[in-house]
């Protein structure tokens, strides 16, 4: 049951290429990647939740292959949180779906739960915080040396500056505590070339960012999805942040490692915790201590 394999589901307009593990009719655990990264970031998380009786699925997110790239070159938060509530539509899922995000995919997380509560039973965030505790991080120092990429990514160097050194410098970077014993990082960086393989899906990651900084490249068609991007859901959140996470370090979110200011800004039944000696893949990183609090929490 906690084998996992590959499939392919059509949703929002787009062929979802996945990774599953867990019984067929158990609930719906979506996992949503995030940057540079891939679905297999969940490959330790996934049997954990198949063993709870689960059916995890971790699609690779739009643009990275073997996912397909968006004809209207949306890239935009609401876009992604389309696709996860597209995806629970064509894989079957009930009420008591779960879903659970990474960097971007915790991005698609909040905006999927706000938009759908309805669809998602329990959530699960990491790594990135509520866009109102995000939009003070940006007035540190500290963070926009951290933050440099998102910025190189808005000129027109982009494209050639993201190859396999950039990636597997950022990986160094932001879990220098974890990288090392966990072994993860130099396959995950495999992983994610083999997803940005083409000049149109390298295109695509550096799309999100400058969707990000950027408006006018936002699609109407996603304009409420967007909106829901902004705000925040009723459904409760588990939030986790690595407490080595250089990539968005805890000395902006949480001074003094209390996350007071994060649990504040989500939804009533939250909770919020730091994972000792995790960088920002934390569910790399550490995975027993992550799997563990997340099964915990969807059981609870």
């Amino acid at each position: 049951m906690g084998d996992i394999t590959t499939g392919s589901v059509e949703a929002n307009g787009l062929e979802f290429g996945y990774l599953t593990a867990g019984p067929g009719d158990g609930p719906l655990a979506l996992c949503l990647h995030g940057f540079p990264d891939s679905a297999h970031t969940w490959r330790r998380l996934m049997p954990e939740l198949a063993a709870a009786g689960y059916r995890a699925v971790a699609p690779f997110m739009r643009g990275y292959a073997p996912t397909s790239i968006p004809e209207d070159g949306a890239y935009q938060a609401g876009a992604l949180a389309a696709d996860a509530v597209a995806l629970h539509e064509a894989l079957g899922g009930g009420p008591d779906a779960v879903l659970i995000g990474h960097d971007w995919g915790a991005f698609a997380t909040y905006g999927a739960a706000a938009f759908a509560p309805e669809r998602w039973r329990k959530v699960v965030t990491m790594a990135v915080p509520p866009i109102s505790v995000m939009g003070t991080t940006f007035f540190d120092y500290e963070q926009l040396k951290r933050s440099f990429y998102m910025f190189v990514f808005q000129t027109p160097v982009a494209e050639a500056a993201l190859n396999r050194a950039f990636i597997e410098g950022l990986w160094r970077d932001w879990s220098p505590a974890g990288a090392g014993d966990s072994g993860g990082s130099a396959e995950d960086v495999d992983h994610v070339m083999s997803c940005l393989s083409t000049p149109a899906n390298m295109a695509a990651a550096i799309g999100y960012y400058r969707a990000m900084f950027d408006p006018s490249r936002h699609v109407e068609r996603y304009a409420a999805e967007q909106r829901a991007c902004d705000a925040m859901g009723e459904r409760p959140v588990l939030y986790l942040h690595g407490a080595e996470d250089g990539c968005l370090g805890v000395d902006v979110i949480a001074p003094g490692d209390d996350l007071s200011g994060v649990l504040a800004a989500l939804p009533p039944g939250s909770r919020a915790g730091l994972v000792p000696g995790a960088g920002h893949f934390l569910q790399i990183d550490r995975p027993d201590e992550v799997n563990r609090r997340v099964v915990d929490w969807l059981a609870d």
